[in-house]
């Protein structure tokens, strides 16, 4: 028996640039409860995937479509650190309660609701005692903890991470490795973009090659 629950369908889809398509008639699910890791070269289309997934790139063709009552509000993303956000002047309080601007508009205050989710992320990722550190001042680990905390306020049911430990330490590649672990298990979907195949392989319930297009599952 097929126990698969689809949480996002990719039909015929077709993403890309101006002329040029790096996702081109793809047919692939995201499964409710998925550890998915896609893997492959440079250019070969991850992030251009990621993004359809988010909703910030529409596609040329083809559909992307959310199953059981997903919503696009529920859906976290990180993308790639810029030197913008590495070197941004607020509190990791501040950085993490921004996630709800986009996800209410903009608001005038943060209330209890908003507050006390966003403990809870930097909670989960080991960020709470750095909450009134300055971001900009934290080491590349602790950074991108703090986005993904960020990221997590959004994330109700999927986490969409773009290669998330890269320029990391061992020790802070570790660290976040242990953490995404935690909300996979916590029931979190995840969908992460990595070169790190060693980790894709020992971690992943499904791995995804964009240079083939092939999926391995277990």
């Amino acid at each position: 028996m097929n126990d698969l629950i689809p949480l996002i369908k990719c039909r015929q889809l077709t993403l890309g640039y101006g002329s040029k398509d790096l996702v081109r008639d793809l047919d692939y699910d995201v499964n409710v409860g998925d550890y998915l890791c896609i893997i492959g070269r440079n250019g070969s289309g991850k992030t251009t995937f990621l993004r359809g997934i988010a909703g910030l790139l529409k596609p040329k063709s083809g559909d992307i479509e959310l199953c059981e009552g997903l919503k696009r509000s529920e859906i976290g993303y990180l993308p790639q650190m810029t030197l913008v956000q590495r070197d941004f002047p607020a509190s990791v309080e501040e950085i993490v309660l921004s996630a709800f601007q986009g996800k209410f508009r903009l608001l005038p205050f943060y209330g209890r609701a908003q507050r006390e989710r966003a403990m809870e992320c930097m909670a989960l990722t080991r960020t709470e005692s750095l909450r009134k550190s300055c971001f900009r001042e934290l080491s590349g680990g602790q950074k991108q903890r703090v986005l993904l905390a960020r990221a997590l306020c959004a994330a109700e049911r999927l986490l969409l991470l773009d290669e998330p430990v890269t320029g990391l330490d061992p020790e802070s590649t570790e660290t976040m490795y242990r953490v995404i672990n935690d909300l996979h298990k916590k029931g979190m979907t995840i969908v992460m973009v990595t070169h790190d195949v060693d980790s894709a392989l020992d971690d992943a319930t499904r791995v995804m090659n964009f240079d083939q297009i092939s999926v391995k599952g277990r």
